[in-house]
């Protein structure tokens, strides 16, 4: 049985995928979250105890991580502070987890010679036009445009040095936009989800033209695996499901699969620095390791997550009056 360690375990794309490893292999999962707002166990209730537990602590603190990894044969790295206008109000945070916790997590995997593959975003590629019909592939040069991007692009360049300088056994995925369940309410999707089953409307930046690429969690969690178990140490591969649909279409396709107008949205003042378009080229993931998505029914995916969060809002409503309190204070 493989010990594995999943950082960032008991937050969103972290949980999602421990339950997919339980489910497909054998592993034994040790999940370290520091249990900030957007990690909780409740996101691990009905997993087998015998094959999961949970450490609380920080991805930064060297002498917990080497405890943990001497014990471990792989560590899947996704522990981040990841919320774009979280980087925006106070950048420290993203600094501490996302740089030095990675450093501090590959100088364990160093010392301990543990494979380590470390998970990442396609923000850090920057953004693409709207007319552009270029997408990003593995070739594509970093360009972030905010403190939460540049931070996961520097996590991204320590784990490449790591390899190159000193061996670390480590590959790199960067993916697209996810959806599913678990995600906290102030993501995009669930936050105007939520919104609608409690009465109000869902508001959009700018324009709302901006264009993401979203993939069902559970297939993020298939090609993450696919990477660890076939692919090539020291390589990078991009993770994407031809999902790309601008802001303002996933609302009125989410407000016409609750039964509302397709108009009952608002448009409000655009983030500073909002990334345009982001498009994933997952070419080399799906011809070197064979790996194909299975939800490609957006509409589908989307249904099973309204669904989910209709049916868990003990789970996300403690959380969302802060949220809404927080958006609410810049008049968005």
């Amino acid at each position: 049985m493989r010990r594995s360690l999943v950082t960032g375990g008991a937050g969103f794309i972290g949980s999602n995928f421990v339950r997919h490893l339980l489910a497909v292999a054998d592993d034994s999962v040790t999940v370290l979250d520091k249990l900030t707002y957007a990690g909780s166990r409740s996101s691990l209730e009905g997993l087998d105890p015998d094959r999961v537990s949970v450490v609380t602590g920080d991805i930064a603190d060297a002498v917990l991580v080497d405890r943990l990894f001497s014990g471990h044969d792989l560590v899947v790295h996704f522990a981040a502070e990841t919320h774009n206008d979280n980087s925006l109000r106070d950048p420290g945070p993203f600094l501490h987890s996302n740089i030095v916790g990675t450093y501090t997590l590959l100088e364990a995997a160093r010392k301990h010679g543990i494979r380590f593959h470390h998970v990442s975003t396609d923000e850090v590629y920057g953004d693409l036009e709207l007319d552009d019909p270029a997408r990003f592939t593995e070739l594509t040069p970093y360009n972030p445009s905010s403190p939460y991007s540049s931070t996961k692009a520097a996590s991204d360049l320590l784990v490449r040095a790591w390899v190159r300088s000193f061996g670390v056994r480590a590959t790199i995925s960067n993916c697209s936009n996810n959806y599913g369940p678990f995600q906290h309410v102030e993501k995009f999707i669930p936050r105007q989800i939520t919104n609608v089953l409690q009465g109000q409307r869902p508001r959009l930046y700018g324009d709302g033209l901006n264009v993401r690429d979203w993939i069902h969690t559970e297939d993020h969690s298939s090609a993450v695996l696919a990477v660890i178990d076939r692919g090539t140490i020291g390589e990078t591969y991009l993770i994407g499901a031809d999902g790309e649909r601008s802001n303002i279409e996933v609302v009125r396709t989410l407000l016409r699969l609750m039964g509302e107008p397709e108009t009952a949205f608002d448009l409000v003042r655009d983030r500073v620095g909002h990334d345009r378009r982001y498009a994933i080229d997952s070419t080399r993931l799906r011809s070197e390791l064979g790996w194909t998505p299975r939800f490609v029914d957006f509409e589908a995916g989307l249904t099973h997550t309204i669904e989910w969060y209709r049916d868990h809002s003990p789970w996300w409503e403690p959380g969302k009056e802060a949220v809404e309190a927080l958006y609410g204070a810049t008049g968005q």
